[in-house]
């Protein structure tokens, strides 16, 4: 190891702040053993032996969407036989179908309808919690709510009021994309900016909202840029602080117009987790999303940073079956999740949406 990877190693170690520059003097040069011993021994100082899990399903209510991102898989335009959106009533159909079965998370996502407003998405939210007031809705990307919001008319601020008011507690981290502006031009230039989407979670956090955060790698972007989102990141986390989780989320190439990117390597996939762990000093988990590694990689995402697997899914989201991923049918039991920590050397420990601990149950 030379002098230069000595130091920044033991800076990691000591629990400093590493700056860009040292993020990518890991990445170029740092081999694939000592990115995962460190992210390792980081993952052991912020959750110790914990591998975290929740119970959730999850609500697409539609791939109808205002935007045509280039790396998108799931959107279809009206009038394609590919195309859905679920009825009010289908929804709560859908919701009704998991009560008594000791879910703790409703995740809802889809397309930006070109023709919903705000009323509709509250009315949503308030017919799920009817059904299942149990558990914590957790809604829309800050792509999705920024459009309802300002679709409404409202500032940030009063648009989230009254979504947490009808019971949206938590907010996911999808639409992040990647950040940089030039870049975010060539892949999505419809959708919001990436200033946008952290003014969203900005607001969202100041009113006592917790948030996830994602970046999606693995397309045309560098290295370069990768760390340049880490770093816009970990700055708004100083702060607000309410970023719960970080999801690093793999391009998958099936059905889009980045089809000839190809996709990255496993390899790079596991120094892509190593990284954001040791980068991403302030924000407590990193999310090993089985969905769209598959199961036998995020087995192995465990040993380079990763402290959640998220959730059981039952079968409910098709974004990533629609762009690739091996799991076409996503599902995982309580029992799978278990062997998978315990095959890691690890402890699996059920939480609620925001890392509340729940007791061991069948």
């Amino acid at each position: 190891m030379n002098e230069r990877l000595e130091s920044i190693a033991r800076k990691v170690r000591a629990a400093e702040r590493i700056a860009p520059a040292e993020a990518l003097a890991l990445w170029e040069e740092a081999p694939l053993w000592l990115l995962g011993r460190l992210a390792w021994e980081r993952k052991l100082s912020v959750s110790g032996d914990r591998v975290f899990y929740n119970r959730n399903f999850h609500i697409e209510p539609t791939n109808l969407c205002l935007f045509n991102c280039r790396f998108c898989s799931y959107r279809r335009p009206k009038g394609s036989p590919e195309a859905w959106e679920m009825t009010p009533d289908e929804i709560v159909a859908m919701a009704r179908s998991y009560r008594g079965r000791g879910i703790t998370e409703v995740h809802i996502v889809g397309g930006v309808h070109p023709d919903h407003g705000l009323d509709y998405y509250l009315d949503m939210i308030r017919s799920v919690k009817g059904v299942l007031p149990e558990a914590t809705v957790k809604a829309f990307t800050a792509i999705e709510l920024a459009y309802m919001i300002r679709r409404a008319g409202l500032s940030l601020d009063e648009g989230l009021r009254q979504l947490r008011e009808a019971g949206m507690e938590a907010i996911p981290g999808g639409g992040a994309e990647i950040f940089d502006e030039e870049l975010r031009a060539r892949i999505c230039p419809e959708k919001g900016t990436a200033a946008e989407w952290l003014a969203v979670h900005d607001a969202a956090h100041r009113l006592g909202i917790p948030t996830n955060a994602t970046i999606l790698y693995g397309h045309v972007e560098t290295v370069a840029h990768r760390i340049d989102h880490l770093d816009r990141l970990r700055r708004q986390q100083d702060l607000t602080g309410g970023f719960d989780a970080f999801i690093p989320l793999k391009f998958r190439s099936a059905g889009n117009a980045l089809s000839d990117a190809g996709e990255v390597s496993v390899t790079e996939d596991l120094r892509m987790l190593a990284l954001s762990r040791i980068y991403l000093d302030n924000i407590p988990h990193i999310k090993a999303y089985w969905v769209m590694y598959g199961k036998a990689t995020a087995e192995l995402a465990l040993a380079f940073g990763a402290d959640d697997l998220d959730g059981t899914i039952d079968d409910t989201t098709r974004i990533y079956s629609m762009a690739g991923a091996e799991d076409r049918r996503p599902r995982m039991s309580v029992d799978e999740i278990r062997s998978i920590a315990r095959a890691a050397g690890l402890r699996a420990v059920e939480r609620d949406t925001f890392y509340h601990e729940i007791p061991t149950r069948p």
